[in-house]
């Protein structure tokens, strides 16, 4: 199953804000959660462009790791397609939940692609996801 990801982060060595993972298929339901967060150690562009359009309610990081497997499990294998690879690297640190410990689930690829969609609304995680996915099927086609 190809996944889309986006992710939202405080500032360029901050923390994860949100991630968002959007099944090729459209009659899957998307993953999209924000964690806990401090406003307060935003970089000020993040907290003017992001944070306003979060959307949702943020979650623990342990409820984040439970939800993040359990989506992630309903997949035989995936390959996680990004237009940017930092959306790959705080994907990777979110499996990793501890010393030693990681989040268990299916065989995973990795794919950053020049792709550039239009989201409906920019800087928020869910939406860009969408647009990388359409942006993805109109350059590579639905495979």
């Amino acid at each position: 199953m190809k996944l889309f990801i986006d992710c939202e982060w405080t500032d360029e060595n901050g923390e994860l804000i949100s991630m968002a993972l959007v099944p090729e298929d459209a009659s899957i339901k998307n993953f999209y959660e924000v964690l806990e967060f401090s406003v307060h150690i935003c970089h000020p562009w993040v907290r003017e462009n992001v944070v306003p359009i979060i959307n949702k309610e943020p979650i623990s990081k342990s409820l984040f790791e439970q939800r993040l497997t359990a989506f992630l499990c309903q997949f035989s294998d995936i390959t996680i397609i990004a237009d940017w690879p930092e959306d790959i690297a705080w994907f990777c640190r979110s499996l990793i939940t501890g010393p030693g410990l990681r989040i268990v689930c299916p065989p995973l690829k990795m794919e950053i692609c020049n792709i550039s969609g239009n989201s409906l609304q920019p800087h928020n995680a869910l939406w860009d996801a969408l647009a990388n996915r359409d942006a993805y099927e109109e350059k590579y086609g639905k495979q």
